[in-house]
C-alpha cells in the first residue's frame, strides 16, 4: 500500500488558521487598510498572549516585532537583519499571514539577475498571436502582490545585484509598475492597499551586494539576534522537532534531556559563554543556530527510526554535533576539543556521559 503523500510543510496562514481567526474576532482596533488584523493583535499572534491561549511562535527581545509593524503601518518597507538560523525568513512568513492572509509571495533575491525577473515577462507564443495584451503578461509574486494588496517577501535582498536594487527602490517610493508594452490606460498598476515588501539578509552577506543609501531609507532595519535565553530555546527546538517528526511519521520520542543537552552545546559555543557565566570557546567556522539544533536533533530521530528501530543511540549525538559544529575553520576542532575536556567533562548526566565517551572522534 503505498504511503499517503503529505505536504512537507504547510504556510503560517494554514498552519494557524484557528488563531488568526480567533484574533480576528477579538481584534479591538480597525486594521489598517489592506491589513487582516491590526498591529497590536498581531503582536500578540507572534509573540504569545496566554489570556487568549495563543502560543508564542518567536522570541525576541521587547519591542522588536512592534518596531516592524509599526514600519509596515506607516508604509516603510522592513529589512530583517541578522546572522544565518535566526528564524528571520520565519519572522516574515508570520508577519505576512498575519497581515495579508497570505505568506505566498516570495521573491529569491539571489536568483533575480534581470528586472524583468522582478515584475513581470511575457508568454512569447500567447504575444505572437495576440500581441502585447494582459492576456499574455506573466506576473512575478511581486507584480501579483502589488495587484491585490499583499505584502511580499524579499529573501536575501543583499544579494541583488544594483538594477535590482533600483528597481526595488522605485517601487517602494512609487508604488507604481510602469508596463510600456500595454495601451495608454493599462500602462500603470499601482499598488493596492496593503502591499509592502519585508525583506531579509544574513550578516554574513553584508558586502556581497551593497545596499544603497536610498534604499536604506526607504526600508528600516531590525537586527534580528540568536534567542537568548536558553529555555526559550530549548521550548523552540522542542515543538519545532516534535512537529518535524510528526510531519515525517516517525516514532521516536527524544527525552527532554537530550533537548536540554543538546541545545545548552550549541547555546555555549555560540555565543562563547556557559550558561552561569563562565568564557569558553566560541567556534567561529559555524553559526551553532537554532535551526541547526533542530536540524540536528531531526536528523537523530530519523537515525534512530530508520537504523535502530526506534531506539535512541545516545553515541551518535557526538556525530550529529560534530558534523553541524566543524565546517570550514581549522582552528574549530581544537577549540571543540577543549569544550569537551573543560566542560561537557564535569558535566553529570547520561546524556552528557554518553557525549564526553566519544570525544576520540575529534581526534
Amino acid at each position: 500500500m503505498i504511503n499517503e503523500i503529505k505536504q512537507q510543510r504547510i504556510p503560517a496562514e494554514e498552519e494557524f488558521m484557528e488563531e488568526l481567526n480567533r484574533l480576528a474576532d477579538f481584534d479591538p482596533i480597525s486594521p489598517p487598510p489592506g491589513w487582516y488584523l491590526s498591529p497590536s493583535t498581531i503582536e500578540k499572534f507572534i509573540i504569545g498572549d496566554k489570556k487568549l491561549g495563543i502560543e508564542t511562535k518567536f522570541f525576541a527581545p521587547p519591542g522588536v516585532v512592534s518596531r516592524v509593524l509599526v514600519s509596515l503601518a506607516s508604509g516603510r518597507g522592513s529589512l530583517l537583519l541578522g546572522e544565518p538560523g535566526t528564524a528571520k525568513s520565519r519572522l516574515s512568513e508570520l508577519l505576512s499571514a498575519a497581515i495579508s492572509k497570505d505568506s505566498s509571495y516570495v521573491i529569491q533575491g539571489g536568483a533575480i539577475k534581470e528586472v524583468r525577473q522582478l515584475l513581470y515577462t511575457w508568454n512569447q507564443h500567447s504575444v505572437s498571436e495576440k500581441g502585447f495584451c494582459i492576456e499574455s503578461l506573466v506576473p512575478t509574486p511581486l507584480f501579483r502582490a502589488m495587484e491585490l494588496g499583499k505584502v511580499v517577501r524579499f529573501e536575501e535582498i543583499s544579494r541583488c545585484d544594483q538594477p535590482i536594487q533600483d528597481a526595488i527602490l522605485s517601487l517602494l517610493s512609487e508604488r507604481v509598475i510602469s508596463i510600456p508594452e500595454l495601451p495608454h490606460e493599462q500602462s500603470l498598476l499601482y499598488a493596492k492597499a496593503g502591499f509592502n515588501i519585508i525583506a531579509t539578509a544574513n550578516n554574513l552577506d553584508v558586502g556581497i551586494k551593497d545596499m544603497s543609501a536610498a534604499l536604506k531609507r526607504r526600508m528600516s532595519f531590525e537586527h534580528i539576534c540568536p534567542i537568548k535565553r536558553l529555555e526559550d530555546e530549548i521550548l523552540v527546538v522542542m515543538r519545532e522537532v516534535r512537529k518535524l517528526n510528526a510531519n515525517a511519521g516517525l516514532s521516536v520520542v527524544l527525552d527532554d534531556e537530550i533537548f536540554e543537552v543538546l541545545t545548552t552545546v550549541f547555546h555555549e559555543l555560540r555565543t562563547g559563554q556557559t550558561c552561569d557565566g563562565l568564557t569558553t570557546d566560541r567556534l567561529a567556522g559555524a553559526t551553532m543556530s537554532t535551526a541547526e539544533i533542530i536540524s540536528v536533533a531531526h536528523a537523530f530521530c530519523v537515525q534512530a527510526h530508520y537504523f535502530n528501530n526506534g531506539d535512541i543511540n545516545l553515541e551518535n549525538i557526538a556525530h550529529s554535533l560534530i558534523g553541524a559544529a566543524l565546517k570550514d575553520e581549522p582552528a574549530d576542532k581544537r577549540r571543540l576539543m577543549h569544550y569537551f575536556e573543560s566542560q561537557i567533562s564535569t558535566r553529570r548526566g547520561k546524556v552528557w556521559s554518553a557525549l564526553y565517551s566519544q570525544r576520540h572522534l575529534l581526534r
